[in-house]
């Protein structure tokens, strides 16, 4: 008798149709090798159908491999192991950006000028590729950006609390990652992605990979990670956490003795780890 092995339908390369071929033999499907490619939007939200629900979001410029491009949606692996369905229109050949937006959002331009229209607003995160260096902006595909706002990608932050920090107020969105809208899980991943640090999308994939777990009793510092079941957040010093929470329906601050009495009271949830992710500037 052969017994199916169960897999996690976020990070499982294939549907219907089609499988990774590093996945090995699936019966009835077409192994695949997958295709590179580049979002070309800003915000784009992968979907777990074509039509579907929102699971994660991609920003412009992520680099994504399409295992099948099918009547206008193409299924995708991201970077960090989500696959799920964008709009075919939405991707390009595969392209290799060289500078990300370090600030919390920022405009390409028609030209060279301030003045000139706004073709497109960027979000924190998004990566481009600069063509040629002006006085004050950068010229890309995209447009003039200034040159301000973006930062080598070889020249990651080392602090994730300060990038989380950056996100104070976004609004809350459920499956968002980007300072147009976030949930908890997509803050700490903003945060650590911006310190070239790979990290799941999801809480409960987050407190399986990233850092050891300390003991309950152990002191907290800043960029400490709590979690509970299905939620997430940073400690921005020993005694306060940010997150982005459906509460506040943004991202705050909260002393943490508030949140574990207020989650504990409201959704009877209790800590379930804090961990700490080393080698980072805190």
């Amino acid at each position: 008798m052969t017994t199916s092995v169960p897999h996690d339908r976020r990070l499982w390369p294939a549907n219907a149709r089609v499988a990774l071929r590093s996945l090995g033999p699936q019966a009835g499907l077409t192994p695949v090798d997958g295709t590179p490619a580049t979002l070309t939007h800003p915000v784009t939200d992968l979907l777990t159908a074509p039509d579907g629900r929102r699971d994660r979001q991609l920003l412009l410029g992520q680099a994504v491999t399409v295992l099948e491009d099918r009547a206008g949606w193409s299924f995708v692996q991201a970077g960090d192991g989500y696959v799920g369905y964008v709009p075919s229109d939405r991707l390009t050949a595969e392209t290799v950006p060289t500078h990300r937006v370090g600030t919390f959002a920022t405009h390409a331009y028609a030209a060279e000028d301030m003045k000139s229209p706004d073709v497109m607003q960027l979000p924190f995160g998004a990566r481009v590729r600069v063509l040629d260096e002006r006085r004050a902006f950068f010229e890309t595909p995209q447009g003039f950006i200034p040159k301000k706002h973006l930062r080598p990608l070889d020249r990651p932050f080392t602090s994730p609390a300060t990038i989380a920090q950056l996100h104070f107020g976004v609004p809350y969105l459920w499956g968002g990652n980007s300072t147009r809208g976030l949930d908890c899980s997509g803050l700490i991943a903003a945060a650590l992605t911006a310190c070239d640090m790979p990290c799941p999308g999801d809480a409960d994939l987050q407190e399986q990979a990233l850092g050891d777990a300390l003991a309950p009793d152990a002191e907290l510092q800043r960029g400490d990670l709590i979690f509970w079941c299905g939620h997430v957040g940073m400690m921005v010093d020993p005694a306060t956490m940010i997150h982005a929470n459906a509460n506040a329906m943004a991202v705050t601050y909260e002393p943490l003795a508030n949140a574990i009495l207020r989650i504990r009271t409201v959704e009877a949830s209790e800590v379930t780890s804090r961990r700490r992710v080393k080698g980072l500037c805190i």
